[in-house]
C-alpha cells in the first residue's frame, strides 16, 4: 500500500479507489449519462431523462444504469447524452430531445448501432 506523505497523496489514493469501485459497479452493463448541469436543464435535459427512463421501463429493459451529471463542458450542444456499451468508446449525442432520445435507446443502447446524426464528434 502506498504511504500518505500528503493531502494531495490521499485525495490521489480516494480517487483511484474510487474509480475501481465504479469499474466494479458498471462492468459488463451499458451506462447512459445525461447532463444535468444548469444549462443542460436549461435545454430541457429533465424531458429527456425522463424519456430515457419512460422508454427503459416500459421495454422492460435490464442491466443499463443511468446516471446523471454535471457539465460536461459542451453547453452549445445539451442536453447531452452518452452511452457506454461494455467494451466499446463512450458515444456523446447533441441537443437530445425525448424523441431522439428514444430513437438512442432503441438504435444504440438496443440495437448495437451508433445514430451518427445526433453524435457529436470530436
Amino acid at each position: 500500500m502506498a504511504s500518505v506523505k500528503s493531502l494531495d497523496d490521499l485525495k490521489r489514493i480516494r480517487e483511484e479507489a474510487l474509480k475501481k469501485q465504479q469499474l466494479k459497479e458498471t462492468s459488463g452493463k451499458t451506462e447512459v449519462i445525461v447532463g444535468m448541469g444548469t444549462v443542460g436543464i436549461a435545454a430541457g435535459a429533465r424531458e429527456t431523462l425522463k424519456a430515457i427512463l419512460e422508454m427503459i421501463e416500459t421495454e422492460n429493459l435490464g442491466d443499463i444504469i443511468v446516471r446523471q451529471t454535471g457539465n460536461i463542458g459542451l453547453d452549445s450542444f445539451e442536453p447531452i447524452v452518452q452511452v457506454a456499451l461494455p467494451g466499446e468508446e463512450k458515444v456523446t449525442y447533441g441537443k437530445v430531445n425525448p424523441e431522439m432520445a428514444r430513437q438512442i435507446i432503441k438504435e444504440h443502447v438496443v440495437g448495437g448501432n451508433i445514430v451518427t446524426e445526433y453524435q457529436i464528434r470530436g
